[in-house]
């Protein structure tokens, strides 16, 4: 794929396409004291032929209560540890404990978050059903719920996001909080960072690789590939909802967010990435309140650095 979006000069310029509602922090804030119930996290150690670590299933209180589940896996007989948060991309499950070993390989736990309702066609499957879901949407997450804010599928994953922070730091060998994501997870990340600062809740870092769920009516607009094109096909066929659709997604823009986020931060980026454009990106990246740095991959799509990038990440967790 070549260069399809703004050069890389204007990209560090530009702070995404749409209005912020004047009633975000407040919807947001209301939406937080909806669910201001303790986590409660369980966890369940299990045996697994992962000889060096050990690992958990977890599950917690999420948004209105819904029970999500998840891994916590750390190097075995582990005293205090900084714990990593890892939220999932689109449509993947929290697969096997294998496939998150990294970061307790490096000397950190990790807390693996399911997504609400996805896992079926990715990641080895999932077990985390999603009770609530409103009126038509287009196949895909991103126009469930999309008539009102108060129904959308996302509010409720945001606050699923923001309990695993909570259940997280209720294990008793957690000390520092970072939280991580790619694509859809750095989406959530970005919203995670901003829901904890409302929330007083104190986050040391945060990592944003090539974040989706940014500036939805560019995204929309200049590339015709899934998950955005979602929006794409709903809004072509409900020709008089384009308003409300957008409006809604306003209050889950991850540009909105990145202005209420403080931690820590290090985003990346692919600038031929066709599924994520770049410049939703950095409409997150320019907007972001706290200190940042961000990873430019000028050859590469939505996979982003891959495995050279977490390098980046452990170089990042080491200077925290």
């Amino acid at each position: 794929m070549a260069f399809f979006d703004l050069s890389i000069d204007e990209l560090y310029q530009y702070k995404g396409s749409s209005e912020e509602p004047s009633d975000f922090d407040s919807f947001w804030l209301n939406t937080i004291k909806e669910n201001n119930h303790k986590p409660e996290a369980k966890y369940n150690l299990i045996q697994t032929h992962l000889k060096f670590f050990d690992v958990f299933e977890v599950s917690f209180l999420g948004y209105n209560k819904h029970t999500i589940n998840g891994w916590y896996i750390a190097p075995k007989n582990s005293d205090k540890l900084t714990c990593v948060v890892q939220y999932l991309g689109y449509g993947n499950g929290r697969d096997f404990p294998i496939s998150h070993i990294v970061f307790p390989s490096a000397g950190y736990s990790v807390f693996v978050m399911e997504t609400r309702g996805q896992g079926a066609e990715d990641g080895n499957g999932a077990s985390t059903i999603d009770p609530e879901g409103y009126g038509v949407h287009a196949d895909g997450f991103l126009t469930k719920g999309i008539l009102d804010k108060n129904d959308y599928y996302y509010k409720r994953v945001f606050i699923d996001a923001l309990k695993a922070i909570e259940a997280a730091k209720e294990h008793p060998s957690t000390d520092k909080i970072v939280i991580n994501g790619s694509s859809q997870g750095g989406g959530i990340v970005l919203a995670a960072c901003a829901l904890s600062e409302l929330s007083n809740i104190k986050i040391d870092a945060m990592i944003a690789d090539v974040p989706f769920l940014c500036d939805y009516k560019r995204a929309s607009t200049i590339t015709d590939t899934l998950p955005y094109n979602e929006i794409v096909r709903y809004c072509k066929t409900n020709r008089d909802k384009e308003n409300i659709v957008f409006n809604t997604l306003s209050y889950f823009d991850g540009a909105f967010f990145a202005k209420r986020a403080k931690a820590k931060a290090l985003f990346s980026v692919g600038l031929m990435d066709i599924l994520v454009p770049p410049s939703t990106v950095f409409a997150a990246y320019n907007n972001y309140a706290g200190e940042k740095s961000i990873e430019v991959y000028t050859f590469n799509g939505h996979e982003g650095g891959d495995n050279y990038h977490i390098e980046k990440k452990l170089d990042f967790l080491s200077r925290l």
